[in-house]
């Protein structure tokens, strides 16, 4: 007889009460999750992964949202209509989660220690100090360095790979049946999400806990995944065993989803182009002081002597993990922070330019940030947002002749000019992310600093959002400094490439010459954890 299986979501819908109406997020999903198994739900944003998994922890924002539809059976038991004192001795016991953004989900004011012990004190009634001890085990367990040490720290003295690691230690603290982890590598490098989601296997190995896991990185699913749940709209319109949904999808839009990968593309560069940026021996020291008197007892090196230069119509990809110094690197390529050396910009040296003397080059160089929702001013239309850098830069501009440079700068990115009155939050990620490329573009810049551009989106939206760039790029001769640890995104955009470790660069080159044939052994490890993640899931690939 076949065993019962340990979670069983039936027929159910999700539903959010809006302006007096009800609006359904999920619409009438099944899918099981069996004892040792890791199933995966994948899909755009919006199409309904997370308010499904919250709803199996009941932990949606009630009564504003509803059930129309549906059982959620746990363990044979119906969580749908469980009281409050029934699911608080299910959530952190028989299912845990461990969601996305680790520091906005650790509370800031208390020690490490005390939120992995607390769990402990709750649902085991272990004393602090049994706790304790307990914690500083499952520290250990999950790879924390030092894990006495690290009990009294706080999340921000710990580095995302290890705040992640926390998180994961409190969810398995009291070995629980269910693991939810709702995109837990999405924020993090490859080299750390590689071992984090080793971790997650060796620890399923040895206590047979299922997990179900939500992402929109099918590179992850494909290593880690025993079946696949494809979502969008709300509904689920393919599942089955991962071999099948990768070798023979079915649907149209799972079809559409295992091709949307970027890839790199042929172009034509002229060696004689000339050099737009550049930089000599360029250090950003960050002074370390303690004491009373604040005295200077030594240097972050975020920079340490490194060496670029950009020339038109090329994409320079920078990569390597957190804390490397990718992003310093670039703004202080773009004189928003302080550095040491010379920088040259379209053969002028703006080393040492004071405020007034670098706006003038400031409508040359833009940026593209990670998040376009932080990087937009929710008090603002589109429109506003793209014409700010035209009243700055052009003020002579007429209201009319504004409007229709915004105009033209939106539909160049993909968007009707008819939304540009609507605000940020009424837009997609992905559609966010190209009004943010409409302001950098609107002011025809020479050179683009493109920092993370890409990471927080879905995988067809990402690929998108590069053949825009690519397009963009052809068309005006753009220089572009693409800052990314997304290894794929990078080999399809840049031309040239170079790695950063501490500070330093450890190797250039060519981006089809390093990516074929990497040198360093830090470029070798780097690469392996993001293309060839069988080395640390134990996975074989299909």
């Amino acid at each position: 007889m076949t065993e019962a299986p340990l979670l069983s979501v039936q027929d159910l819908s999700v539903a959010f009460r809006q302006g007096g109406r009800d609006s359904l997020a999920v619409d009438r999903i099944s899918f099981d999750v069996r004892r040792g198994e890791t199933v995966a739900l994948v899909g755009e944003s919006g199409s309904g992964k997370s308010v499904s998994a919250l709803s199996v922890m009941k932990l949606l924002p009630y009564p504003a949202a509803s059930h129309p539809s549906g059982r959620i059976l746990f363990k044979g038991t119906d969580l749908i209509t469980a009281d409050g004192a029934a699911m608080r001795a299910v959530r952190g016991n028989d299912i845990t989660i461990v969601f996305q953004e680790p520091m906005t989900s650790l509370n800031p004011l208390h020690t490490v220690g005390k939120q992995v012990a607390e769990t402990l004190v709750l649902h085991r009634g272990l004393s602090e100090q049994a706790a304790r001890a307990r914690a500083v085990e499952l520290l250990g367990k999950v790879g924390i360095p030092d894990p006495e040490q690290r009990l009294d720290s706080y999340p921000h003295q710990l580095s995302g790979g290890q705040r992640q690691r926390v998180m994961i230690a409190m969810a398995l603290a009291n070995e629980p049946d269910l693991l939810i982890a709702d995109e837990p590598t999405t924020a993090l490098d490859v080299t750390v999400q590689a071992q984090i989601l080793a971790l997650l296997k060796d620890l399923q190995r040895e206590s047979g806990m299922a997990i179900l896991f939500i992402t929109h990185d099918l590179g992850i699913v494909r290593k880690l995944a025993d079946r696949v749940c494809v979502m969008r709209h709300g509904k689920i319109v393919e599942q089955g065993p991962v071999g099948d949904i990768f070798e023979r999808p079915q649907h149209p839009y799972t079809i559409e989803l295992m091709a949307a990968e970027p890839k790199p593309m042929a172009r034509a560069l002229r060696d004689d182009a000339k050099t737009v940026m550049q930089a000599d021996d360029l250090k950003v020291w960050f002074p370390v002081k303690r004491g009373l008197l604040r005295r200077t007892v030594g240097h972050v090196k975020a920079v340490d002597g490194i060496s670029v230069s950009v020339r038109e119509g090329h994409t320079l990809g920078i990569v390597g993990e957190s804390g490397s110094g990718k992003t310093t690197l670039g703004l202080a390529l773009l004189r928003l922070i302080s550095s040491q050396g010379p920088i040259v910009f379209m053969g002028r040296p703006i080393q040492g330019l004071g405020f007034k003397a670098m706006r003038p080059n400031r409508r040359f160089m833009q940026v593209v940030f990670q998040d376009p929702y932080g990087s937009l001013s929710p008090r603002m239309s589109v429109a506003e947002i793209v014409a700010e850098g035209l009243a700055i830069h052009h003020p002579k501009l007429g209201e009319d002749e504004r409007d229709a440079r915004v105009v033209k700068a939106l539909q160049e990115v993909g968007l009707d000019p008819a939304t540009r009155h609507r605000y940020p939050h009424e837009f997609s990620g992905g559609q966010r992310q190209r009004i943010a490329i409409a302001r950098a573009m609107v002011l025809e810049p020479s050179f683009v600093l493109l920092d993370e551009p890409t990471s927080a989106l879905d995988r067809i939206v990402q690929a998108q959002i590069v053949d825009l760039l690519r397009e963009l790029q052809a068309q005006r001769g753009l220089t572009y400094l693409f800052i990314s640890h997304d290894l794929k995104v990078v080999s399809a955009l840049a031309d040239d490439i170079i790695v950063m470790r501490n500070g330093k660069v450890v190797e250039s080159g060519a981006a089809e010459r390093v990516f074929k044939a990497p040198e360093n052994d830090y470029t070798k490890a780097l690469f392996a954890a993001a293309f060839d993640l069988d080395t640390v899931t134990g996975r074989t690939a299909s």
